[in-house]
């Protein structure tokens, strides 16, 4: 094992820990301790990715708060049947999460760069129940794709 990969192993691992004194849904934990955080951000940032706080994508945007995608996720009470909508795909952390919880994942991203390199990294590291499209600023969600079980927003409001 590499002197990072030994770094993430541990640092994912006391992420968990201190998640868990927050978020007591075990099937988002453990769909959390297998998405590696560290592919979803850039690469100089990788030896941050198992911090409790979010990160810079690029093009201004973050990748949220570990903390937040547990609270948030299981909020949702997934139980692995549901087809989930995620509004502000970013880097595709948080689609990778619920696609280890739901059946089916679509997930929106205004920033047409950060949705292409989202689908490419998802399909790379093999979450096939997720699909990934660029939003039209004027759309809300995706109609093609209703009716949904869950949606949960991770973008933030521009105004």
């Amino acid at each position: 094992m590499t002197p990072l990969a030994t770094h993430l192993e541990k640092a994912r691992n006391a992420l968990l820990a201190e998640i868990r004194l927050e978020v007591k849904d075990e099937r988002v934990l453990q769909a959390m301790s297998q998405v590696p955080r560290e592919e979803f951000v850039p690469p100089d940032l990788a030896t941050y990715a198992y911090e409790n706080r979010p990160l810079p994508i690029g093009y201004g945007q973050t990748i949220s708060q570990p903390l937040m995608v547990a609270i948030m996720t299981s909020a949702l009470s997934l139980q692995g049947n549901e087809k989930v909508l995620e509004i502000g795909t970013g880097s595709g952390y948080q689609a990778a999460v619920l696609s280890l919880l739901a059946k089916e994942v679509i997930t929106v991203e205004r920033i047409s760069e950060l949705a292409h390199a989202a689908k490419q990294r998802l399909e790379r590291l093999g979450y096939q129940n997720v699909r990934v499209y660029v939003a039209h600023p004027e759309v809300l969600g995706w109609p093609d794709e209703a009716p949904y079980d869950a949606i949960i927003v991770t973008a933030g409001a521009p105004n």
